[in-house]
């Protein structure tokens, strides 16, 4: 029933948004990005390794990438030879790759930079689109905003004055954001302009507390026991609204997740297992992981093959100390629901309501939700999903109890 109710879902949505199943044939499946109307690999390549390889090994990398079904690149390094060796390896099959440049990168006094400077901006998307062989790319992602001032910064600016200027003229298809501050994310989601947002996502970043980046101090050392809100309202909001969310720092950045010693959670994931997780939540559309060489290509590519067994990330998250069975973290991960219920944002006013007490803002937000309690069937298909072993069928009784619907 769960593979079902997926499929149908996913078959809905790609009608919806108007996608089309790529031509190359391979065991790679496909996601909706957002509303763009293009359909992305689940899996997708970095560029941070055409920097390491010559232009021989740039072309084995994306031969193998691109006849594995991979069509989707992210391009944020201002590095010539990156730049320069990714279009090396994608002449004569550039319309099989959906790319993903960044505006605001430049390369300056020998390193990549950020820059909101009009003019500078201006010359690292050219040199992007030069050093690729092309006339346009399809997502023009605004470089890292990491902060609610940096955010504020860019409205009415000279700057997003640009970045419409290159939609207008056809040099990118949509805009898109990156950024590893959920609240920038969710005020992005909000903005109605961007299209697509980069984020950065994995099992140890989900328990940041707040807006906390990954490399402010202490955010590290501090994680919470749950998915951090505001995370679980971005992830909501960019499902229900269909904004596409490519997935940076699958692995936890430089693989840190990969292994005991240096994942944060202080247990090894698998890369599918850490694939998995991420592409669990419904409003994912790919995850960008970072390879360096073609043995790191092949062993990603196992995700094609991987058995449900190996994707199962929940058991990990079982040894974790503070995954307590039974306590909903709202990861979403339960979803979809096969008749529509927030089934993440019923279980987190419910269990505000019984820990606080009921209240006019808590019972009006459970009545806009487009679907409530009641309706659940008990079906289970959400239970077989949850990784803390959540009695969801009996969370719903008890919101429909406490809510009156």
């Amino acid at each position: 029933m769960n593979k079902t109710i997926l499929t149908l879902c996913a078959t809905v949505l790609l009608t919806v948004v108007g996608c089309k199943q790529p031509e190359n044939q391979t065991d790679m499946k496909f996601r909706p990005l957002g509303n763009t109307g293009l359909l992305v690999s689940e899996i997708s390549i970095g560029c941070g390794g055409f920097e390491k390889i010559d232009s021989a090994a740039s072309l084995e990398l994306m031969t193998m990438a691109l006849d594995s079904g991979m069509n989707y690149i992210d391009i944020y390094d201002a590095s010539p030879v990156t730049r320069s060796n990714i279009g090396y390896a994608l002449q004569g099959r550039r319309d099989e790759m959906i790319i993903q440049g960044h505006i605001g990168t430049v390369w300056a006094n020998g390193q990549h930079t950020r820059t909101r400077d009009l003019d500078s901006t201006r010359m690292g998307f050219e040199d992007l689109l030069t050093r690729l062989g092309t006339d346009h790319i399809e997502v023009g992602m605004i470089h890292i905003t990491d902060s609610r001032e940096e955010w504020e910064a860019i409205q009415n600016s000279p700057f997003l004055d640009y970045v419409f200027q290159l939609k207008n003229e056809g040099k990118i298809k949509h805009i898109g954001l990156s950024s590893h501050n959920a609240e920038v994310a969710l005020m992005a989601a909000k903005s109605g302009w961007v299209e697509v947002i980069m984020f950065s996502l994995n099992p140890a970043f989900d328990r940041l507390r707040g807006g906390a980046i990954p490399w402010e101090k202490g955010a590290m050392e501090n994680l919470q026991a749950g998915i951090d809100p505001v995370r679980v309202e971005f992830y909501d909001y960019c499902a229900t609204h269909h904004i596409g969310v490519t997935v940076m720092k699958t692995f936890g950045g430089g693989g840190r997740l990969l292994d005991e010693k240096t994942s944060p959670l202080g247990v090894a994931y698998t890369p599918e297992q850490c694939i998995a997780y991420c592409l669990a939540k419904p409003c994912i559309s790919t995850c960008i992981l970072g390879i360096d060489n073609m043995d790191e290509l092949t062993r990603d590519l196992h995700w094609m093959h991987a058995s449900e067994a190996e994707k199962d990330y929940t058991v990990v998250g079982k040894n974790e100390q503070d995954a307590k069975s039974g306590d909903c973290t709202y990861c979403n991960h339960c979803s979809p629901c096969a008749v529509g219920i927030p089934i993440a944002k019923v279980n987190e006013l419910l269990d505000n309501a019984e820990t606080n007490g009921m209240n006019d803002d808590l019972k009006a937000q459970y009545d806009a939700l487009p679907h409530h309690a009641g309706e659940c069937t008990h079906c289970g298909a959400c239970m077989s999903r949850c990784p803390f072993g959540v009695d969801i069928p009996t969370k719903m009784d008890k919101a429909k109890e406490l809510f009156g619907k």
